[in-house]
């Protein structure tokens, strides 16, 4: 697979990376020879670039390892915490306690990781918002650079949704998971990690910017079974099944499962979608610059009325959403993700 994967890469010429990131899951799992040598392959035909993620897994990180990343010019962390409470972790099935993230964390530190993210996620089933907030509180004790934090999700045809569907699990009622996402928040906020996408906080300078690129509507590469891709007007997804991904890279041919040629107008929607996210929304000349539109005039309708609930704010400088928009900001996405 890992050979599969820097063959993919090299149909691409020679490009040289401003960001990496190697996760989606847990690389880590490869062990310290398999995944550092891979990166020192990757980095041989991408250079190595100013922002270099990679994601672990706090159950499969050792010093070496590290040391390894390190080596390699891997400058950015993002460790899979998910939670810091033990039961929550045995529910999520993690295979770790909360005590082996604090000393991955602490290994992290003495390798020189200066920028480490932690991953979070709330609204699990019977969890409260006082719980939430012992594990916010948790993670800033740990002084990370960078924290995420997502509503749980359930996904069809995994266990979790399985479990929901069968009434073994309850779903966390919609105004608890809103009251969580508030006080995330205010927590990480009063801690000096402030908000600047919808899911993901940062100390001032520390704002990832592999995503920063994507909610800005840069292009990028996307390398692997189901990764997605953004490149010279053009949308696709690998497939997802790895046989299949290894016979097409191993014959030379795209392992493309689906291939869009964006229009003007469906890049201009794109865009406004992701930029939209980020707290500081959409800047009305950096939104021309890509675009070629004004986003006003392109998108005048559901602006207005937005605007007028108080879930859009409107200046000179562009358009954002208000604080409280934030929590059911997919609901007002949709209204911008096509004209």
């Amino acid at each position: 697979m890992l050979q599969g994967m820097l063959r993919e890469l090299e149909t691409y010429g020679t490009q040289r990376a401003q960001t990496i990131y190697v996760g989606g899951g847990s690389p880590s799992c490869l062990g310290t020879e398999a995944l550092v040598g891979f990166l020192g392959e990757v980095v041989g035909r991408v250079g190595k670039a100013r922002e270099f993620t990679v994601e672990v897994n706090p159950g499969q990180v050792d010093f070496e390892l590290l040391r390894g990343l390190r080596e390699q010019g891997v400058n950015r962390l993002s460790i899979g915490a998910q939670s810091l409470i033990d039961s929550e972790l045995e529910f999520l099935g993690r295979g770790y306690k909360a005590e082996m993230l604090y000393d991955s964390f602490a290994r992290a530190r003495e390798a020189g990781f200066d920028n480490i993210n932690i991953d979070l996620i709330f609204a699990l089933p019977g969890s409260t918002p006082a719980d939430w907030r012992k594990n916010v509180q948790a993670a800033i004790q740990l002084k990370p650079e960078h924290v995420s934090a997502y509503s749980l999700s359930y996904e069809e045809g995994t266990r979790l949704y399985q479990k929901k569907e069968a009434g073994e699990i309850k779903q966390v009622d919609e105004e608890v998971e809103r009251q969580m996402y508030e006080a995330v928040i205010d927590i990480l906020e009063g801690a000096q990690i402030k908000q600047y996408e919808i899911s993901n906080f940062a100390r001032e300078g520390f704002e990832c910017k592999h995503n920063l690129a994507h909610w800005s509507g840069k292009e990028y590469l996307g390398i692997g079974p189901g990764a997605s891709s953004y490149w010279q007007g053009r949308r696709w997804s690998n497939v997802k099944d790895t046989a299949q991904y290894l016979a097409a890279v191993e014959k030379g041919a795209s392992p493309a499962a689906e291939s869009v040629e964006l229009n003007a107008e469906e890049i201009a929607c794109e865009v406004a979608v992701l930029m939209l996210r980020r707290t500081e929304g959409i800047d009305r000349e950096e939104y021309r610059r890509i675009t070629g539109f004004d986003i006003e005039r392109l998108f005048a309708e559901p602006i207005g009325r937005y605007q007028e609930m108080g879930l859009l704010e409107v200046d000179e400088g562009g358009v954002r959403l208000t604080r409280e928009a934030r929590a059911i900001a997919d609901t007002i996405l949709c209204d911008f993700a096509a004209l």
